[in-house]
């Protein structure tokens, strides 16, 4: 799969700019090995061992909280894993998994609304809803020794691309808009990187979150 190019704040570099110019290549040449590939059965172990160096992701979580509602949750970390386990095999869990040779370093997870039920702000969103999506975007993770190397645009790009080969439609994501500020957790990332995938700004979700939409044409 294409590495997409890193999102930028709109500027062009000067052909003065060296730095620029020289900072955009190394941050192609971190990225450029780099592959992206659907978590699945065969997927499994490498997509567990990033969530365990991680121990277990946000508390334990093991990227189930958007598909399962507060009654069904068990708020343990190994039942959580069994839980993951088990929707992937049975084909419940979707996700792009960005790879450095074989060790997975990234995610997107993506879904319909019935697989990924459970989303932030949900009142407001049910609410105000003019229609449901038939996938949503809900979590990007990457791996800590990997970050600020713009590895969340290719998990991103991988979901699009994954849902374009399931047959595409209207597709959102629901980002932050930390407007300038310094953000400690970003579960999915923000406004400006759904941006440059070709999202458009729909309507916010909360204090800072956000309802990005885009159709996806089928591959």
């Amino acid at each position: 799969m294409t590495v997409p190019r890193s999102p930028t704040d709109g500027r062009s570099p000067s052909t003065g700019d060296r730095r620029s110019s020289t900072d955009g290549r190394s941050r192609h040449a971190e990225t450029a090995d780099l592959t992206v590939r659907a978590l699945g059965p065969d997927t499994w172990e490498a997509f567990a061992d990033l969530v365990e160096r991680h121990n277990g992701v946000f508390g334990g979580c093991w990227c189930t909280w958007f598909q399962t509602m507060h009654a069904e949750k068990t708020f343990k970390t190994e039942s959580n894993r069994e839980l993951k386990e088990r929707f992937v095999r049975e084909g419940r869990a979707h996700a792009a998994l960005v790879f450095d040779g074989d060790v997975a370093v990234a995610w997107a997870e993506f879904g319909s609304c019935a697989e990924l039920p459970n989303i932030y702000h949900r009142k407001q969103y049910d609410e105000e809803a003019d229609l449901h999506p038939d996938y949503r975007i809900t979590c990007i993770f990457v791996d800590k020794r990997y970050r600020r190397r713009h590895v969340s645009a290719i998990a991103l790009h991988g979901a699009v691309d994954l849902i374009a080969r399931a047959g595409g439609g209207v597709v959102e994501g629901y980002p932050h808009d930390p407007e300038g500020r310094r953000v400690a957790v970003l579960y999915n990332g923000t406004r400006a990187l759904f941006e440059h995938e070709g999202f458009e700004m729909v309507r916010r979700k909360g204090q800072r979150n956000t309802v990005m939409r885009r159709t996806v044409a089928p591959a």
